[in-house]
Formats: structure tokens, sequence, C-alpha cells
């Protein structure tokens, strides 16, 4: 397997050595872009290595994930507690594109690197999809089953209130994943109860499994029914990590005033890598040795590959 030049003193290995130590930490785009690099190149290793998993998706969102992990969430992660008291907690509703997750919760101190190395392998904790009963850290839900991971939110979110914890929760929700019926039962329960300790986004990439969002169920004016749904809605292009930091800015901004925060991220499936792009094609197959050898050549390891 080629590889790239690794520095041991890099940016962004120095920011996670310290990363690990502490909690919400704010780093610089240039840093969140060379994390981006190397989250890739674990997407398309993970799933090539086991020949199967789902990298479009998890190619389109790692700078959300990226952004949300190193500089935006409060968190601890060498003292993972299911209760997340005292830290802002994620929850992945569209738990199909758990390799990026699984690769910047490694990365962020949650379990070992190496361990990226045993997705969807037997015996492993790093599942296809994300499961909770083998305990590992960073996870909250198992998030198989599409649609119900913004009711977890939504629970979570009222605990928070209960316990007077002044904490935020985030949920990520796939556009194809927004056609079940659960996702705008939670969102009006979002809206009756005044969630507004919740910011919830959703993947607009326009692609689904069976095709492109249009040709399975049109998704209509997503602006214009959360809005109807009572929520504050904002919009952002998310494969650009400025406005992305811009945007979830904003997004804290609008919390505890009444309404839960939605952001609509515009992404392109299969971002990073040109012949997975733009294409539902990626959605849920994995790339062959050639393949695996294109997308690496565009893709640095800035941090060192497992």
């Amino acid at each position: 397997m080629t590889t790239a030049t690794h520095s041991p003193s890099s940016p962004a290995e120095t920011f996670l050595q310290a990363r690990q130590k502490t909690i919400n930490i704010v780093k610089s785009t240039d840093e969140l872009k060379s994390i981006c690099s190397q989250v890739r190149r674990d997407i398309v290793r993970m799933v090539h290595a086991c020949q199967s998993g789902h990298p479009g998706g998890s190619l389109g969102c790692t700078e959300f994930f990226v952004a949300l992990y190193f500089h935006f969430l409060k968190y601890d992660p060498k003292n993972f507690k299911m209760d997340g008291i005292g830290e802002d907690v994620f929850f992945l509703s569209n738990g199909h594109i758990s390799p990026v997750w699984y690769s910047v919760l490694a990365h962020s101190g949650y379990f070992p690197v190496k361990d990226l190395a045993t997705f969807r392998k037997l015996n492993t904790r790093l599942q296809g999809h994300p499961a909770t009963h083998e305990g590992l850290p960073g996870v909250r839900i198992a998030s198989g089953s599409l649609g119900q991971g913004m009711s977890a939110a939504c629970g979570a979110a009222l605990a928070k209130k209960l316990n007077k914890d002044p904490q935020l929760i985030f949920s990520l929700h796939g556009d194809g994943e927004i056609q079940e019926g659960q996702i705008w039962e939670a969102a009006m329960f979002a809206s009756a109860h005044k969630i507004d300790n919740l910011i919830s986004t959703i993947d607009w990439n326009g692609q689904q499994i069976d095709g492109p969002t249009d040709k399975v169920i049109p998704l209509g004016d997503l602006k214009a029914k959360w809005q109807a749904f009572g929520w504050d809605v904002l919009q952002v292009n998310g494969n650009n990590i400025e406005e992305l930091i811009s945007v979830i800015e904003e997004a804290k901004k609008h919390t505890g005033k009444g309404k839960p925060v939605m952001i609509l991220m515009k992404t392109t499936m299969g971002h990073g890598v040109d012949f997975m792009a733009g294409t539902h094609k990626w959605h849920g197959i994995a790339p062959n040795d050639e393949q695996l050898q294109k997308a690496l050549a565009q893709l640095p390891e800035t941090l060192g590959d497992y």
C-alpha cells in the first residue's frame, strides 16, 4: 500500500496529542482540513478491508464530524459516561455512515486508532451500524434503523433541561432518512416542547441507496417544511469547513430561544474522491484494490495510517 510521508510533529498530530488531555479545544481551519484528509483515508481503507460498508455518505460528512469533534463539542473522551452530564452529546441517526464517526471518535481519543482495522470484523465493537451492547466509548444509542435518532436526541435534550445542564445536544440525519415518519413526529414534539437546546443537521446530498432522492421520494422545500414545523432553520455548504464553522456558531446563538434548530447541510456524496463524488452508486459498496489506491492518492496521510 502506498503511503505518504508522515511527520510525527505535524500540527494535526500535535493537536491530537493535546486533545486527549483536555476538552473543547478550538483549532484552526488548516488543522481541521489536515484531519479531514486522514479521516477520509481511514474511511476508504476501512470499507476496503472488509469489502462492505458505506463510504459515500461518510466521505460527504467528513467536514461536519471533524468540525464538531475538533472545534465545537465539549466532551471528555477518557471518561466516557452514557449520561453525558456536563458534556455536549451527539447522536448519529443515519448510522450506516459509521466509518466517518469511528475514525473521528478514535482520533479524538475515545478508543485506540488501531481498532479501526477491526471494522465489520467478527467480535469487533466497530459494527457496521453503531451499537451499544459492547460498550464502544462515544456511542450512546444503536442507530441501525433509520428515523429514530431525533427522538433519542429530544429525550436527551429534555433530560439536560431537567438536570439544569447547560450543554447542548447535536444530531445528524440523512436526507433519505427524513422520508421516515418518525422524524416528523419528533420534529413536532421538539417544537411543541420548546426543545431549544437541540441542534439537528440534515446531510442534504440528494442521494440515497436506490438513487437520487428526487426520483425516489422528492423532499420538496425542506426549509419551508422545517420552518412550518416550528424550527429555526439555517443552510450551509457542508464541504466548506469555513462556512460550516460559521453556521454552527450561528446555530449555537439560536439556542435557548424557545425553538429547536435545524441546519440543512448541502454536501456531495463521496466528496474528496473524484470517482466516488456525486453519485448514489457509492452509497454502500467498497472500493477494490485498484480503486483504493486511486482514492488514497488523492488523500494525503496527515496523522499516520493505522
